[in-house]
């Protein structure tokens, strides 16, 4: 005989940054696990320092950092957590970005211009990344940059089904606040059984400059809106799309949206705003000024979808199947 067999059994281990801990913390309990101790910090000179306080040779580990501001350092220091487990001869690194960064530069508008969403794939695999588990995408198409598995969740589902359950579904509409939203509009109208508006922006011919004017192309007068979208970040577009709506005779605007990433005159928008509420999940810290003031934000938690989806991979199982009702 030659070889040694063994016959262990697989182990999943669960690490996390230090950019959002809160949710790192929620999925490690809806999993049943600890999250690894680990000693991280920064020099003086913003150099950042990462080592593991247990051996994660032979383990398959998941590794959990929201790409919140500020951005590029919690990149940096989940690409040195990638590198460290490689060194340290982990079976398998699976990294779970819940927001990823840099995805709304997914393709190149004019010339000399980077595609950012791809550098930030290509770092992760250089780093050693075995697979990606993220959660919607600002565009579908960011799963061909990585050249590996990516598991793309939603949280439709979670949002679509808050909005349902304390709205007459009888009044609502979905509304899409720009055309590049349509495809996902359209899944939640299936799902809740309401019809679709848009939300169209286009220039005035007669206004020069960058002044814009909005068209709804829908019925939604007298009707609840709920607009959906992926992020909002200082909150301009979906405001203004939300005073369109209440222009064309809109009774109430409900906003929802994946990532809150809410930077900038973000928070003002919101409060200023005549929307009812805006309903998020969790895939990124809400600004303390704005979850401690603004009692129209609401977060639901992505735990479970993303822990499930962890599970389902861990196991050899189908993260497909967590979303085949839609």
């Amino acid at each position: 005989m030659t070889g040694i067999k063994t016959t262990g059994e697989k182990k999943m281990m669960f690490f996390s940054g230090r950019a959002h801990p809160e949710l790192a913390e929620e999925v490690a309990l809806q999993l049943g696990v600890g999250v690894v101790p680990t000693k991280a910090f920064d020099f003086a000179n913003g150099e950042i320092y990462v080592r593991y306080q247990e051996s994660a040779r032979g383990a398959d580990c998941f590794v959990i950092q929201s790409h919140t501001a500020p951005i590029n350092q919690w990149i940096m220091e989940q690409l040195i957590m990638i590198d460290a487990l490689k060194r340290a001869s982990a079976r398998s690194i699976t990294v779970i970005v819940p927001f990823y960064g840099y995805a709304r530069q997914d393709k190149k508008h004019r010339g000399r211009e980077p595609i950012s969403a791809r550098l930030v794939a290509d770092l992760m695999k250089t780093a050693g990344a075995d697979r990606i588990l993220t959660v919607d995408l600002h565009t579908d198409q960011i799963q061909g940059f990585f050249d590996g598995p990516v598991d793309h969740l939603f949280a439709l589902p979670l949002l679509a089904d808050y909005v349902g359950g304390k709205v007459d579904r009888a009044k609502l509409t979905v509304v899409s606040p720009d055309a590049g939203r349509v495809r996902v509009a359209d899944r939640w109208c299936d799902r809740l059984g309401a019809p679709l508006a848009i939300v169209h922006k286009r220039r005035d011919k007669d206004v020069a400059n960058q002044v814009t004017v909005h068209e709804v192309v829908g019925e939604v007068k007298g009707r609840v809106c709920v607009l959906v979208d992926d992020m909002i970040d200082t909150g301009g577009t979906i405001c203004a799309a939300a005073d369109a709506l209440f222009a064309h005779g809109a009774e109430d605007v409900i906003v929802t949206a994946t990532h809150g990433v809410l930077s900038g005159p973000a928070a003002d928008r919101l409060k200023n705003s005549r929307v009812s509420e805006f309903v998020f999940t969790n895939t990124l810290p809400t600004p303390a000024e704005l979850g401690r003031d603004l009692d129209k934000i609401t977060v639901l938690s992505i735990a479970p979808t993303i822990a499930s989806a962890v599970r389902e991979v861990f196991e050899d199982g189908s993260v497909t199947s967590l979303f085949d009702e839609q």
